[in-house]
C-alpha cells in the first residue's frame, strides 16, 4: 500500500505495458536479431539467451575439470596430486569478481589488436577485440537436426537394452564405443542420402577506418564472454573437484580391494565400481555448484557482457524507470532457470539412488 502511494505521488504507473515499447539500445552481441528498433521483450530475451550461454558453457566445462582436478587429487603421482591441490587452493580463495577483472582487464587486453594478430591452426585470431574463428555454413540443417534426434533416441534404447542384458546375462557391451558410433555414424548419412551440405566460412581482416580494423565472417567470440567463461569455469571447478574428491573417498576401501583381487584394472575399478557410487555423494553439492554458477554469472555486469543484468535490469530499468517490475521479472527469472536445474538434477539423482528390492 505504501509502494503503491508514493509512486502516485510521484507519478509512477504499475504495468508491464513498457515491454512493447522500442528499446532504443543497442545490444553488442546477441544470439538473435536486435536493434535499438526493438522492444524491451526482445531485449530482455537477448539478455536471457547470453545468460543461458554462459552458463551453460560454464556447467559443461567446470564439471570435465571439476572431475579430471577431484581424481587428480587422489593420484599417487606426487607432482599431478600437489598441482591440482595448488589450481585448488589458489582458484577457490581467489574472489570470482577478481578473476573476471584479471582475465578481462589483464589477459585478454594484452592480446594484439585485429591487423596484428598472427594466424592459430590456419583458421583463427586470437586479438584484443575477441576471438575470430571459422563457422559453419549449413544447407537444410533441419535434416541434420533431426538426425541428431534420431541418434539420441536410438543411444538412449540401445543404453536401456545393454542395461538389461548386465543385469540379466552379465554381458557388457562397449557402450561408450557403440554410442559414439551411432552419434556419428547417423547423421553423417544426412550429408549422403539427405542433402545436407556444409561449408566454413572464414574470418576475414577488414579495415574500417585509417587505423581501426575488424574482422567480417566466420564466428566472432567477444572478450567479455570469454573473460566470464574462464572465471566461472575455474572458480567452479575447484568446488567440483573437491565434491568428486570427497564422493571417491566416500566408497569403502575394502570394495577395490575386491574388485581389484578380482583381476579389474584401476580405470575399471574406478569406472564400474567407484563411481556409479560416489556420484551419489557427489550430485548433491554439486547441483548447488551449478546453481551457484548460473547466479554469479550476473557478476558479467562488471565487465559489460550484455547478460539479463545488464541489459533489462541495467539499461532498461535506467530508460523506464519501471523499478519494481524490471526487478520483479529478473528475480523471477533467475528463479526459475535455478529451480529448473535442480529439478534436472534431483531427477537424475533419484535415476542413480540405490534402489532396494
Amino acid at each position: 500500500m505504501n509502494a503503491q502511494v508514493n509512486m502516485d505521488n510521484r507519478g509512477i504507473e504499475f504495468g508491464f505495458g513498457f515491454l512493447s515499447q522500442e528499446a532504443s539500445f543497442d545490444i553488442q552481441f546477441s544470439l538473435i536479431d536486435y536493434d535499438g528498433s526493438r522492444s524491451y521483450a526482445r531485449a530482455y530475451l537477448v539478455g536471457l539467451l547470453n545468460t543461458l550461454l554462459v552458463s551453460f558453457i560454464g556447467i559443461i566445462l567446470c564439471t570435465i575439470l571439476g572431475v579430471i582436478v577431484g581424481v587428480a587429487r587422489l593420484s599417487p603421482n606426487y607432482l599431478i596430486n600437489k598441482t591440482a591441490s595448488f589450481y585448488v587452493e589458489f582458484f577457490r580463495n581467489v574472489p570470482l569478481l577478481l578473476q573476471i577483472f584479471f582475465w578481462y582487464f589483464a589477459a585478454l587486453r594484452a592480446l594484439p589488436m585485429p591487423e596484428d594478430a598472427p594466424l592459430i591452426f590456419g583458421s583463427s585470431y586470437m586479438t584484443i577485440k575477441g576471438l575470430y574463428t571459422i563457422a559453419p555454413v549449413w544447407n537444410n540443417f533441419d535434416v541434420f537436426f533431426i538426425a541428431l534426434i534420431i541418434a539420441l533416441i536410438v543411444i538412449y534404447f540401445f543404453n536401456k537394452f545393454a542395461k538389461r542384458k548386465q543385469e540379466e546375462e552379465g554381458k557388457q557391451y562397449p557402450k561408450f564405443l557403440i554410442s559414439l558410433g551411432i552419434f556419428i555414424i547417423i547423421p553423417a548419412l544426412t550429408f549422403i542420402i539427405g542433402g545436407v551440405d556444409l561449408s566454413w566460412s572464414f574470418p576475414e581482416l577488414k579495415q574500417l577506418a585509417k587505423t581501426s580494423f575488424t574482422y567480417e565472417g566466420g564466428l566472432g567470440i567477444p572478450p567479455e564472454l570469454i573473460a566470464l567463461t574462464l572465471a566461472l569455469t575455474l572458480y567452479t571447478a575447484t568446488f567440483i573437484a573437491e565434491n568428486v574428491r570427497a564422493g571417491i573417498q566416500g566408497v569403502g576401501k575394502g570394495q577395490k580391494e575386491a574388485a581389484a583381487s578380482i583381476g579389474l584394472t584401476p580405470s575399471q575399478v574406478l569406472k564400474l565400481i567407484v563411481m556409479p557410487q560416489a556420484l551419489r555423494i557427489i550430485i548433491p553439492p554439486t547441483t548447488n555448484q551449478y546453481l551457484n554458477l548460473t547466479k554469479n554469472s550476473s557478476l558479467a555486469a562488471a565487465i559489460a557482457y550484455p547478460d539479463l543484468v545488464l541489459v533489462f535490469a541495467g539499461t532498461a530499468l535506467m530508460q523506464t524507470g519501471k523499478a519494481i517490475e524490471i526487478v520483479s521479472i529478473t528475480m523471477l527469472t533467475y528463479l526459475t532457470i535455478s529451480l529448473t536445474i535442480a529439478a534436472i538434477m534431483n531427477w537424475y539423482n533419484k535415476k542413480i539412488e540405490i534402489k532396494e528390492k
